[in-house]
C-alpha cells in the first residue's frame, strides 16, 4: 500500500530518561509502523478519553448505565461474528501473566490451552519490562527463547506443545512515556500492540496461528470501532488479510456490559470472544457510581461471582455471546498455591473448584488461572462438564437480564478490618509495582492492578461518603489516617527496616494520600504512579 506520511527521524523519538534503545525492538521499519498508527489514530483515542470524562460526568449527576436506544436494532437481529479459528476453538483454561522471560516461559508449558501474555495489569510498565517484554515474545514466538537460573542451576526452555499466545496491550488511557511521536507521548495501546504484531505476524502464521489480542478496559463500543479501524490498518499495512487478527474482549466496565452486542459487532470480522473481567469490573462499578450514596459496595471479601450484579454480568456475556457464536470465557482465579500449610491450601483449592464448577454449569467456555499448579485443577473441572471443545451451542435464551439487575448494590458490611486490609494490599502492592513488579503474592492471591484498583477506590468511596462502618463509626478522615498509620507501621515491622527504606513503602504511602484522601478521584492509580517508574 501507499503511505502518505513521510516519516522522518524528527517524529520519533525516545526520552531523555531511556538509556537503553533496544535495536532488535526499535527498528527503522518498526518505527516508521509505530509513527503510522500514532499519526492515523492516537488523536481519536484523545478523543476517546475526552469522551469518557463526558460519560462520567452524567453518572456523577444522577444519571445510571443503560442500554442504548440508538444501537437496539443491533441487539435484536441475529447477525453472527466471523469464524473462530482451529486453535482457539477450545479454550477451557487460560492461564495469565506478566511477559516476564520466566513467566512467558513457564506459562506457555503450563498445559493450559492459551496463555495471555499481559502488558497490563500484571506488567509495571517500565521502560525495561515493556521492551523486555516484546523481545521475550519474540524468542517465543520464534521458538528460540530460552533462561538460565544459576541460582536453582535450572534452565527453562519451551516444550515441543505449548499454550496458544494471546497478547493484552496496555489501555486506551495508558501513555508511554518514553516514546514521543511528533512531540507527544506515544499510546501505550498502540506501542505494545504494533510492536508485537510488526514483528510476529509472519512467523506466528507460519506456525499455523495468528497474531492475537486481549483488548482491556473497553467503555463504549466506539472504542470497540477504533480497535477495529486499528486492526484492518494494521493487517492492510503488514500484508495480512482482513480478519487474520483475533481479538478477545475483556469485559471489565459497568459501561461494557450494557453494550455487548454493539461491541461484538464492532469488530465482528475479528473477534472471538468476551471475557468476564471481574476484578477490574468491580473496580468499574465502584468507580463509575461513585458519588452515588446508594452504591456503596461492602468489604471486597463480600463480593464475589454469586453477588447478583456479579451473577447477572456474567450469565449476560454468555447469553450474548453465544448468539453471535463467539465463547464466553470466565474470569480469574486469583488463589496460588499456599506452601508449607495443607489445609489452608485445601480451602484455597476447593475455592477455585467451586469457582469454575459455577462457571462452566453456567455456559463459560473457558476460565482463567493465575498460577501453573491451578491448571490441572480447572482442567479437571471443564473436562468433566464440558465435553465439547466449547459450549457455544448452548444459547442461554432463558435468560432475561435486565438494567436493574446489571446495576443492584450488593449486600454486605464495611468494617474496619475491611478498611485495615484495603490499607495494607494498596501498600504492599503500589510498593511492588513501582519497583517494578505488577503482580505480587499477598495473603495467598495472587494481586495485579486490577485487585489493587479495588482496595483503593473502596476507601476512596468509603472515606468521601463518611460510611458507618460495623462498629458504629464513621469513616471521617481522622479515623482513616489513625488505622493508616497503624497498618503502616505494622508494613514497616513485617519487611525490616532496611528493606523499608530500600524498598518503594514511603513513596507508596504517599501516592495513597494522594488516590483516597482526595476529592477528585484519580481514575487509575497505574496513571498516578507511572511518573515515578
Amino acid at each position: 500500500m501507499t503511505h502518505q506520511t513521510e516519516i522522518t527521524e524528527q517524529n520519533f523519538e525516545l526520552s531523555a530518561e531511556t538509556t537503553r534503545k533496544y535495536p532488535e525492538i526499535l527498528t527503522d521499519k518498526a518505527i516508521d509502523f509505530l509513527t503510522e498508527l500514532h499519526q492515523k489514530f492516537n488523536n481519536k483515542r484523545l478523543l476517546l478519553l475526552e469522551e469518557r470524562k463526558k460519560q462520567q460526568a452524567s453518572f456523577d449527576s444522577g444519571i445510571l448505565p443503560c442500554f442504548p436506544i440508538e444501537t437496539k436494532s443491533i441487539r435484536d437481529s441475529n447477525w453472527r461474528a466471523a469464524a473462530i479459528p482451529k486453535d482457539l476453538l477450545d479454550r477451557r483454561v487460560e492461564i495469565t501473566g506478566s511477559v516476564d522471560r520466566k513467566m512467558v516461559i513457564n506459562a506457555l508449558n503450563s498445559g493450559a490451552k492459551t496463555f495471555m501474555a499481559d502488558f497490563e495489569d500484571s506488567t509495571s510498565p517500565t521502560w525495561h519490562n515493556v521492551m523486555n517484554g516484546q523481545q521475550n515474545l519474540k524468542d517465543a514466538v520464534n521458538k528460540t527463547i530460552s533462561l538460565e537460573d544459576p541460582l536453582k542451576n535450572k534452565k527453562y526452555s519451551l516444550n515441543e506443545n505449548t499454550a496458544v499466545l494471546i497478547v493484552r496491550p496496555r489501555g486506551l488511557h495508558l501513555q508511554e512515556k518514553n516514546i514521543l511521536i511528533d512531540l507527544e507521548q506515544a499510546s501505550g495501546s498502540l506501542t505494545d500492540f504494533g510492536l508485537y504484531a510488526f514483528h510476529n505476524h509472519e512467523q506466528l502464521i507460519k506456525n499455523g496461528t495468528a497474531p492475537y489480542f486481549y483488548l482491556p478496559k473497553l467503555e463504549h463500543y466506539l472504542e470497540a470501532r477504533w480497535w477495529n479501524d486499528v486492526f484492518e490498518f494494521t493487517q492492510e499495512y503488514l500484508g495480512e488479510q482482513n480478519g487474520t487478527f483475533k481479538a478477545t474482549v475483556l469485559v471489565e466496565t459497568i459501561t461494557a456490559s450494557f453494550q455487548l452486542d454493539e461491541i461484538i459487532f464492532e469488530l465482528r470480522d475479528h473477534i472471538v470472544g468476551l471475557n468476564c473481567g471481574r476484578w477490574d469490573y468491580i473496580f468499574s462499578y465502584i468507580k463509575k457510581l461513585r458519588n452515588n450514596p446508594d452504591f456503596i459496595v461492602p468489604n471486597r471479601d463480600q463480593v464475589n461471582m454469586t453477588t447478583p450484579f456479579m451473577s447477572a454480568y456474567s450469565q449476560l456475556v454468555i447469553q450474548r455471546c453465544h448468539k453471535r457464536n463467539i465463547h464466553a470465557i470466565g474470569g480469574m482465579a486469583a488463589q496460588i498455591p499456599i506452601k508449607n500449610d495443607e489445609q489452608a491450601n485445601t480451602i484455597a483449592f476447593n475455592k477455585v473448584i467451586t469457582d469454575k464448577e459455577i462457571e462452566v454449569r453456567n455456559g463459560h467456555d473457558g476460565t482463567w488461572v493465575a498460577h501453573p499448579d491451578l491448571v490441572p485443577l480447572a482442567m479437571q473441572v471443564f473436562d468433566k462438564e464440558m465435553p465439547t471443545k466449547n459450549q457455544i451451542h448452548i444459547k442461554r435464551a432463558d435468560l432475561q437480564i435486565t438494567e436493574s439487575d446489571l446495576l443492584e448494590v450488593p449486600k454486605g458490611t464495611v468494617t474496619e478490618e475491611g478498611v485495615r486490609k484495603n490499607i495494607s494490599i494498596s501498600i504492599l502492592y503500589l510498593s511492588s509495582w513501582l519497583s517494578g513488579q505488577g503482580a505480587v503474592a499477598i495473603h495467598h492471591l495472587m494481586e495485579d492492578a486490577a485487585t489493587a484498583e479495588i482496595s483503593r477506590s473502596q476507601l476512596w468511596q468509603w472515606l468521601q461518603n463518611e460510611v458507618i462502618l460495623d462498629n458504629n463509626k464513621a469513616l471521617t478522615n481522622n479515623y482513616y489516617h489513625r488505622l493508616a498509620m497503624e497498618e503502616f507501621e505494622k508494613i514497616k515491622k513485617l519487611v525490616g527496616d532496611d528493606n523499608h527504606q530500600e524498598g518503594k513503602y514511603i513513596l507508596a504511602e504517599q501516592l495513597l494520600d494522594i488516590l483516597v484522601v482526595n476529592p477528585n478521584f484519580i481514575d487509575f492509580l497505574t496513571i498516578a504512579g507511572y511518573k515515578y517508574i
